[in-house]
């Protein structure tokens, strides 16, 4: 009984000597009385093995190399925050809550923004019982052996269950000496704390991360608790043993919010960890819950940037790339220098007006920024230092990927790749496109398939996706027998489908859903289509000059009207029909109305809006313009609603349009 008393003792000792060291930053003993301390437990506990136990400091010393990390599926998802890089959205975002909670002022928990690693921590009985990385926020990586060796994690506390989440971080100081290590050693340096900590935390060998002095600061408790707002939940977690941010505060309104911003932008340089903004959350805990959430980040909450660093570089050579949409970007490529915490060495230039307008050309002295301390991007030319034989940078006329021509239409600033079926650069987002649900409608087909499908150069072309059988599905990740064979049949029953959907499946810049039924209808089958040039689409129903030139050049390129020949090859086919007249309605001159769908209806489905308003006549657009007559707004309206009211466009609930789709 002395023994076990004995060893408690220490282990209370050592945690609270932890606890002095990493959070308090007020140690009361030496490295070598730690250490001291330290040698006593870890003889005690390998001579009475019985003895040791998961939550002893001991523990948190690395093990043996784990095989691979376990999927961990987050029972609240770990969501991003939106974005604020001026006061403006600042101010917007405090009048969204105050608009929303019906109320005068709102207070909100300040705090900075960590550059770190987000993790969850999640206690059972009393004890850290597993630990996980954020992840694509829905799932993330089992790190419990990793992060128990960060010493600013209780693995004790005086809680049953309770879920905890916060950043994994290393100080300023400790990244200098890990890299002065790191050069002694005539190894690799990181390139800033955060990279240094996310690469320990998801270290396979624990010994590693041991070896490094991360630390964690706690920003949130998930589990459900007694507490009412923010700020007590974080002063409860405090008590419990956790590091807190001391920088954090309790404001009201948006002076509040931008005077904090302000305070802790002047601090950010002293501070002994690296920060790339600070975080507002409204503090009421109910009110959270009023506001929800948006897409994948909480209304409730807003990241305020900080201004990016600059550099300055030398310019060694233009290239363009191409995107998933065939957009072609010029990026510069750098003489590297070191901007925001990293070493750049490309930066974009946008398109061929932001090149020309900031007169970039090889050989300048730029200023290089990384944009929202994210992607880097050329400010500015120092003209003063461009030398003599600095030269003008030329667009491709070719695409550098697939040889198909570059084209660029005068209202875009951007130029594209017209390969859109054949392109690899394309491929994914092609595929992608051609398989969503109001275009072939192939179910299962989703982003993370058609990636291993290309990656693996099994999907070259959408043709391709009828050539593949049960045994080539069952191959990849995530597949079964039985998935592989669903989705072999929904692509025999996607095979036959309509004039509209294909034109719509093929991707054709600017052709949504409405052009592509307006195409259908006046060419009644493809061939004539493909066929026509502008003059006779400009013909079509509300194609105008833009449109007519995106469809013809989509055809005049030799890959794509060989990608609609393999489809044919493959099997997919369509009711071909005489080109059908305008509806009644449209003989009347100003009798059609253009309506916009946007948000979720209650009584029926936007399609069968859609299809009640054609019916009778009437037309529905995608986007909202100024000849758009009604925009019909149902829950969570998004844009196009905002939209509408900036153009002064009519907007009708749902209760007044079905009042008025009865009377058309």
């Amino acid at each position: 009984m002395k023994l076990e008393k004995k060893v408690e003792k220490l282990r209370q000792a050592l945690e609270r000597h932890n606890r002095l060291y990493y959070v308090e930053d007020a140690p009361e003993i030496t490295d070598a009385e730690y250490d001291a301390l330290f040698r006593e437990l870890q003889a005690l506990e390998a001579e009475h093995p019985k003895l040791r136990t998961p939550d002893s400091p001991t523990q948190r010393v690395g093990g043996t190399p784990l095989a691979q990390f376990a999927e961990v599926r987050h029972r609240t998802p770990m969501l991003s925050i939106g974005n604020a890089f001026d006061e403006e959205e600042v101010r917007a975002f405090d009048k969204r809550m105050r608009e929303a909670l019906e109320v005068e002022q709102v207070e909100y928990a300040a705090e900075p923004k960590f550059d770190g690693l987000a993790v969850s921590l999640t206690y059972r009985h009393g004890v850290l019982a597993q630990g996980a990385t954020r992840g694509d926020g829905t799932s993330g990586e089992d790190v419990t052996a990793n992060l128990r060796t960060v010493h600013s994690i209780p693995l004790k506390i005086e809680e049953e269950e309770l879920e905890v989440r916060g950043e994994v971080l290393m100080y300023r100081r400790d990244f200098d000496a890990l890299n002065e290590r790191q050069r002694a050693a005539g190894q690799k340096e990181y390139v800033n704390p955060r990279n240094a900590a996310a690469g320990a935390v998801r270290q396979l060998d624990s010994r590693i991360t041991a070896s490094r002095r991360l630390r964690f600061f706690a920003y949130a408790l998930v589990s459900p608790s007694s507490e009412k707002t923010h700020s007590e939940a974080l002063d409860r977690l405090e008590a419990l043993g956790f590091p807190v941010c001391e920088e954090r505060a309790l404001v009201q309104g948006s002076e509040g919010l931008l005077e904090y911003y302000a305070r802790i932008g002047g601090l950010r340089a002293r501070l002994p960890y690296a920060i790339d903004g600070v975080v507002y959350k409204v503090n009421r805990l109910d009110w959270q819950e009023r506001l929800g959430y948006v897409s994948r980040a909480p209304r409730f909450a807003l990241a305020h940037k900080y201004p990016a660093e600059e550099q300055t570089t030398e310019v060694l050579g233009i290239e363009v790339q191409v995107g998933r949409t065939g957009a072609l970007t010029p990026v510069a490529r750098l003489k590297p220098v070191f901007v925001g915490g990293v070493t750049v060495t490309n930066a974009t230039l946008h398109n061929e007006s932001e090149l020309r307008r900031k007169d970039v050309r090889i050989g300048d002295t730029v200023i290089v920024r990384r944009a929202g301390d994210v992607i880097p991007e050329v400010v500015s030319v120092r003209t003063e230092l461009r030398p003599a034989a600095a030269a003008v940078f030329e667009f491709p006329k070719k695409c550098p990927i697939c040889g198909s021509a570059v084209v660029k239409n005068e209202d875009e600033a951007v130029h594209r790749c017209s390969g859109g079926l054949y392109c690899p650069a394309q491929r994914k987002q092609a595929v992608l496109h051609f398989a969503s649900r109001r275009a072939m409608n192939i179910e299962g087909l989703g982003e993370r398939l058609v990636d291993q499908l290309v990656d693996k150069e099994l999907v070259r072309s959408p043709a391709d996706l009828y050539r593949l059988s049960k045994t080539d599905f069952a191959g990849l990740e995530r597949m079964g027998d039985k998935s592989a064979g669903n989705l072999v049949a929904e692509l025999d029953r996607s095979k036959r489908t309509t004039l509209e959907r294909l034109i719509y499946a093929l991707g054709i810049r600017n052709v949504g859903e409405t052009t592509a039924r307006d195409l259908a209808r006046h060419f009644g089958d493809l061939e004539p289509l493909t066929r026509a040039g502008e003059d006779e689409l400009l013909q079509v129903a509300d194609v105008g000059p833009v449109v007519a030139r995106s469809i013809w050049q989509f055809f005049k390129e030799p890959h794509n009207r060989e990608a609609i020949r393999a489809l044919r090859k493959a099997g997919v086919s369509w009711p071909k029909s005489a080109p059908a007249p305008r509806p009644a309605g449209e003989a009347k001159t100003g009798a059609v109305k253009t309506f916009v769908l946007t948000g979720t209806l209650a009584g029926m489905t936007r399609d069968a809006a859609r299809t009640a308003l054609e019916a009778k006549g009437h037309k529905v657009a995608g986007s909202v313009s100024k000849k758009t007559d009604f925009v019909v707004a149902g829950e969570d309206a998004g844009s196009k609603l905002e939209r509408a009211r900036a153009l002064g466009v009519r907007v009708l609930e749902e209760k007044e349009f079905l009042e008025m789709l009865q009377n058309l």
